[in-house]
């Protein structure tokens, strides 16, 4: 997953208005008690963080695929 993909990835689930919270002040267990946007800057990769953050806000495996994408690319 590319940065781009992950922010798209973000937005479409999280809205707009909510994406930037989430990824700004959600303090994610999963990345060592960093938010997303500090897991990011600290070289976690961008399928790490949209993984934990799924996690943590309990989306629904069939949403998880992310990516950016609208449709499961299967594994990268």
């Amino acid at each position: 997953m590319k940065r781009s993909e992950f922010e798209l990835a973000v937005e479409e689930e999280f809205g707009p208005g909510y994406a930037s919270i989430v990824v700004d002040d959600l303090v994610l267990g999963a990345l060592e008690g960093r938010t997303a946007r500090q897991a990011l800057a600290a070289g976690v990769p961008p399928r790490s963080v949209w993984l934990a953050l799924c996690e943590a806000t309990d989306v629904p495996e069939s949403r998880r695929h992310g990516a950016g994408l609208r449709e499961p690319r299967g594994d990268r």
